[in-house]
C-alpha cells in the first residue's frame, strides 16, 4: 500500500447499542460506559485515538445516549471536540448506526467501535494509509492471541491486502476483524445498498465493497486489541492492560517484587481521582522520612528506614502505571519523577552515612558515601541513554542494575545492620555498571 500522512482526521465512534451480553456490568448504563481500570470503555477509545493524533469525534448514540453525553460532554475535559449523532433505530444492526453519520462526514474518516480497545500505535499506522478510490481499510489480526473469542469474532478472508469475504460464520478465513476502519464516503453508499437488501450489519457494507474490490485489509501485526463482549473478556482486558505495565527495562527486583505489588496498588488507585504526580510526591516524601530514620543511627530506626526506602521504591512505580492506564503520561511528569528520584537517592545515602558516623565516628563512611552517591547518579544517568539505544537492539543478557536493585540492597543492608558494607557494595557495583555501559555504548554510537 502507498502511504501518505492524513492530517486533521476525524473519527466516528458507534456507541448506540445496549450490550445485552454484558447486562451484569451495564445495569442502568450503556455498554460504552462500563468501567475498565478507572476509565469507561468509550473514554479509552477516545484517549487512544487522541494519542494517535485524532482530536475530532462524532459519536453515534442510542440506548441511554443521554448518559454518554453527560459523561463526555463536548470533549473539552479531554482536550478534544465531540459531536453527537442520534440513532433512534439503535435496536437494528451496527451498519444503521454508521449510516446515520452520512450527512456529517464528507471526507475520509476513522471508524471505531465503542467496545473494542486497542493501542494507539494501530491508528498511527492506519492514518498513513492512502485510501485512493477504495471504500475502506479494515484492520485485521492474522495471528489472533488466545484471548480473542474466535467463535464470536468476525472472520475475514484476505488475498494480497484485499478483502475477499467477511462474516461471523465464515469457514475459510485467514484474519480476524479488529473493528478499526479507515473509511471513505463510499462506505455509506455500500451500507445503503446492503441495508436495502436486508443486511443491516457493518460487515454487509464491507461485503458490498469487497465484491467491487474496494475493501482493503491492514494487518496490525503484534499490536494489542480486544473486543469486550462478555464479563470474561472485560476481566481478561484488565489482566492484559496490567501485564503491559511491565517494562522491558525492569530490573530483577522490579519484576519479581515491586511490580506484582505496585500493579495491585495501581489497580485500586485508578478508580479514585489521584494524579500520577501526587503519587510521585508521596514516594519522594516516604524516601525523605526514610533518610531521617537512617540519620538517627540506632538499629531499629535504621531497619525501619531501609524498609521504608523499599516501600518508596515500590510506590514509585505506581505513578507511571497510573499515568499509562489513564492516558495521563506527560514529559513533565516523567522529568519530575526522575528529578525527585535523584534527590531521594542522595538523601537516603546521606542519611545512612550520617547515622553510621554519628555512632561510630569513622571517617571512611564519607568516602563510601561519595562513591555510592556518585555511582547511583551515574547509574541512573547512563541508564537513560542505554535503554534508548537498546529499545531496538536487544543487548546480551545481563543482570540489570537499576534503582530497584539499589533500594533492595539498602533495605537488606539495613535489616542486617551492615550500613558500611552496603555503602561499599553500592559504590562498587553502580560505578562498575556505569563503566560497563560506557564501554558497550561506545561500540553502538561511535
Amino acid at each position: 500500500m502507498n502511504s501518505i500522512l492524513l492530517n486533521k482526521m476525524k473519527a466516528l465512534i458507534i456507541a448506540a447499542g445496549r450490550g445485552k451480553r454484558l447486562k451484569e456490568l451495564t445495569k442502568d448504563k450503556p455498554k460504552a460506559l462500563i468501567n475498565l481500570l478507572g476509565l469507561s470503555l468509550i473514554e479509552r477509545i477516545i484517549l487512544a485515538a487522541k494519542k494517535a493524533g485524532i482530536n475530532e469525534f462524532f459519536i453515534v448514540v442510542g440506548y441511554l445516549g443521554e448518559k454518554i453525553k453527560a459523561k463526555l460532554g463536548n470533549g473539552e475535559k479531554y482536550a478534544v471536540r465531540i459531536e453527537y449523532i442520534e440513532n433512534d433505530e439503535w435496536t437494528k444492526g451496527n451498519g444503521v448506526s454508521v449510516l446515520k453519520a452520512k450527512e456529517f462526514l464528507k471526507e475520509n474518516f476513522i471508524l471505531l467501535m465503542s467496545d473494542h480497545i486497542f493501542e494507539a500505535e494501530i491508528l498511527k499506522k492506519l492514518k498513513e494509509v492512502k485510501l485512493e478510490d477504495y471504500g475502506c481499510v479494515l484492520c485485521v489480526d492474522r495471528n489472533p492471541k488466545s484471548y480473542i473469542d474466535l467463535e464470536d469474532a468476525t472472520k475475514v478472508k484476505v488475498e494480497k491486502d484485499k478483502i475477499i469475504a467477511i462474516g461471523k460464520d465464515l469457514k475459510d478465513y485467514n484474519a480476524i476483524d479488529c473493528g478499526i476502519f479507515l473509511c471513505s464516503p463510499l462506505i455509506f453508499e455500500a451500507l445503503e445498498e446492503s441495508i436495502k437488501a436486508g443486511d443491516e450489519s457493518l460487515s454487509g457494507g464491507v461485503r458490498i465493497l469487497a465484491k467491487r474490490e474496494k475493501a482493503l485489509a491492514f494487518d496490525i501485526g503484534d499490536s494489542f486489541w480486544i473486543d469486550l463482549d462478555t464479563k470474561e473478556s472485560c476481566r481478561k482486558a484488565e489482566e492484559l492492560l496490567i501485564k503491559k505495565l511491565i517494562k522491558p527495562t525492569d530490573g530483577p527486583v522490579a519484576r519479581l517484587i515491586n511490580r506484582p505489588i505496585s500493579t495491585r496498588l495501581s489497580k485500586l488507585l485508578v478508580n479514585i481521582n489521584v494524579k500520577p504526580n501526587f503519587i510521585t510526591l508521596i514516594s519522594f516524601f516516604l524516601a525523605v522520612f526514610s533518610a531521617f530514620l537512617f540519620s538517627l543511627g540506632n538499629y531499629l530506626s535504621t531497619a525501619l528506614g531501609g524498609i521504608l526506602a523499599q516501600i518508596a521504591s515500590i510506590i514509585d512505580g505506581c505513578d507511571g502505571e497510573i499515568a499509562r492506564l489513564k492516558f495521563q503520561e506527560s514529559s513533565y511528569g516523567a522529568w519530575l519523577d526522575s528529578c525527585l528520584d535523584r534527590y531521594a537517592d542522595a538523601l537516603i545515602i546521606f542519611g545512612m552515612s550520617y547515622g553510621y558516623w554519628l555512632l561510630n565516628a569513622d571517617v571512611i563512611v564519607w568516602f563510601l558515601c561519595f562513591a555510592a552517591m556518585i555511582g547511583s547518579f551515574m547509574n541512573s544517568y547512563t541508564a537513560d541513554k542505554y535503554d534508548t539505544i537498546f529499545k531496538t537492539v536487544k543487548p546480551k543478557k545481563w543482570l540489570r542494575l537499576g534503582r530497584d536493585v539499589r533500594m533492595f540492597l539498602i533495605m537488606l543492608g539495613s535489616i542486617l545492620n551492615q550500613i558500611l558494607l552496603t555503602l561499599f557494595v553500592l559504590g562498587v557495583i553502580t560505578n562498575l555498571e556505569s563503566i560497563r555501559r560506557l564501554i558497550v555504548l561506545r561500540k553502538k554510537i561511535s
